[in-house]
């Protein structure tokens, strides 16, 4: 096990911005940049034993800035969408920053994601990313410490875990937004890709992708994954949650949820034999397919980065959480620490 410290590039204001490599016995590497400790790649073997980059996103710093895509990038306070900007929290009304259409405030107001972080050598296979959001940042509550950290282990294991401390009541809610390519980063879309969800319900949304409230069986239903099946089979029907959301942008509620891990997805992409087993102790999936992934920023390689050539599978509480009265909530006093693992496990199927 290593990991090597190299400068990736300089932010606009000078400041410098670091990658970090994590490389296990097996030769898999990953990669972590200290601007929104961002996961910029992930090198891991075919079924012949090449290895591949299975994280869409970019070569360089410059390419990481230009996008509003979040590609990678540690996203908080609260991750997905706050209805209209607003929820109560005790008895006090928040207002929070509505970067979204001017409506929604989505992936917390973008702080974290475009902050350059402070990183530490954890271990030889670990590295830990740290930052400070103080009270009001983005219309948050609280002095907020946030530390994440990203390992590597020779089960071909990358984990990220999340802590948070604040010195008042506030909401958190932590994911990281990767879009994986189990073919490679710049090999088109991901519709072929099998999926399976350990999820039997899914949080349909309105037409600006907030959560109704209701909780629905997927039985029946293009959501429904708790059986293998290509991401792209169902995506394109003739559904008002499909279609308004240009495929797939929704929360799944994972099974038997406890605040334990446990397995809720895997992946199996065909041609490479490459799969992907993904765990997490938090209630919520969002499954999203780069469905407004438009070529208008060029990824990997030079390769435009084009609808569904990517699908994220973000750990979270459920979306708007704060504002639905049956979801499980993520309020968090004064000095009780938020928690979370999610770990992503890379291995192949062979022929």
């Amino acid at each position: 096990m290593s990991v090597t410290k190299t400068l990736y590039g300089t932010m606009p204001d000078g400041r410098e911005v670091h990658l970090f490599t994590i490389e296990n016995n097996n030769g898999l590497q990953a990669g972590i940049i200290t601007y929104g400790a961002t996961l910029a790649f992930l090198n891991c073997p075919d079924k012949n034993g090449v290895n591949g980059d299975v994280i869409m996103g970019f070569d360089t710093l410059e390419g990481h800035l230009a996008c509003d895509c979040y590609c990678g990038r540690t996203v908080g306070q609260y991750c997905n969408r706050i209805a209209n900007g607003k929820f109560t929290l005790g008895k006090e009304e928040i207002s929070v920053d509505k970067n979204e259409n001017g409506v929604t405030c989505l992936h917390g107001g973008g702080a974290y994601s475009s902050d350059v972080w402070k990183a530490i050598i954890a271990d030889d296979d670990a590295v830990e990313f740290s930052r400070f959001s103080p009270d009001g940042e983005a219309g948050f509550p609280g002095n907020v410490n946030v530390t994440v950290t990203y390992s590597l282990n020779d089960h071909n294991e990358l984990e990220i875990d999340y802590k948070a401390v604040s010195d008042s009541l506030t909401v958190i809610n932590m994911t990281n937004h990767a879009y994986f390519n189990l073919a490679g980063a710049d090999s088109g879309d991901i519709l072929s890709h099998i999926l399976k969800l350990n999820c039997s319900a899914f949080t349909p949304t309105d037409d600006k992708s907030i959560p109704t409230g209701e909780i629905k069986s997927v039985s029946g239903t293009a959501f429904d994954f708790t059986e293998e099946k290509p991401i792209g089979r169902d995506i394109a029907l003739d559904d008002v949650q499909l279609t308004q959301c240009r495929g797939y942008d929704h929360n799944f509620c994972i099974d038997g949820w406890d605040g334990k891990l446990r397995t809720f997805a895997t992946v199996y992409e065909p041609v490479s034999g490459r799969t992907l087993e993904a765990m997490t102790d938090l209630p919520g999936v969002q499954l999203y397919c780069g469905n407004f992934l438009d070529g208008t920023f060029t990824g990997k390689n030079g390769k435009k980065i084009e609808k569904h050539n990517g699908f994220c599978l973000e750990t979270q509480f459920y979306p708007d959480t704060p504002n639905q009265p049956s979801f499980p909530k993520c309020v968090y006093k004064a000095g009780s620490a938020y928690e979370s693992t999610t770990i992503y496990k890379f291995g192949v199927k062979k022929d």
